[in-house]
C-alpha cells in the first residue's frame, strides 16, 4: 500500500457536470487510463459534494478536473460561469486542486461513440455523461503528459 497523497500514486478525477446528472471518472494511480463510474444523480449542493467526497475517498483522489463548456468559439458563458464556481465549490470544501477543461467536444464525441454500440436510447443517455467524464479526463492526462 501507498501513503495516501503520495505524488504519482493516487487518482485523478474528472466530472462532466450537468443540470441533472454529474459523470464521473477516476484514472488509474499511474495518472495513464481513465474509468468511467457511476453517474450522480444531482440532489442538492451538499448531497452531490457527499457523493463526490465519498468517490474522492474510496480512490484517494488527489485531483480534480471539471469539464468547463465553453462556445464554439472559445467564449465563455453562462454555463461556463456555473462551472467555475462549481470548481471554486469543490476546492474549498475538499481542499484539493481543482483544473477547468475544455469540454467544447466531449458530449458531441461521446453521443457518436455512443451511436455505434446497440445501447438504448434511455441507456445511452445515462452513458453519455460518464463516457464524457472519460474523454475530459483522457484529454487532460494526455496534454498535461505532453507538456
Amino acid at each position: 500500500m501507498h501513503a495516501p497523497g503520495t505524488p504519482g500514486h493516487s487518482r485523478i478525477m474528472a466530472l462532466d457536470v450537468g443540470s441533472k446528472r454529474i459523470g464521473v471518472a477516476v484514472s488509474d494511480p499511474l495518472g495513464i487510463t481513465a474509468q468511467g463510474l457511476d453517474t450522480i444523480q444531482r440532489q442538492n449542493k451538499r448531497r452531490d459534494l457527499e457523493a463526490l467526497g465519498q468517490v474522492l475517498a474510496k480512490y484517494e483522489v488527489r485531483e480534480i478536473v471539471v469539464g468547463l463548456p465553453l462556445r464554439l468559439s472559445g467564449a465563455e458563458g453562462i454555463q461556463s460561469e456555473k462551472m467555475r464556481r462549481f470548481a471554486d465549490d469543490l476546492h474549498a470544501h475538499f481542499g484539493l486542486t481543482v483544473h477547468l477543461w475544455d469540454e467544447r467536444w466531449t458530449s458531441t464525441e461521446a453521443n457518436r461513440l455512443l451511436r455505434e454500440t446497440d445501447l438504448s436510447i434511455k441507456k445511452r443517455g445515462q452513458a453519455v455523461d460518464r463516457i464524457a467524464a472519460i474523454l475530459i479526463l483522457q484529454s487532460w492526462m494526455e496534454a498535461r503528459a505532453a507538456r
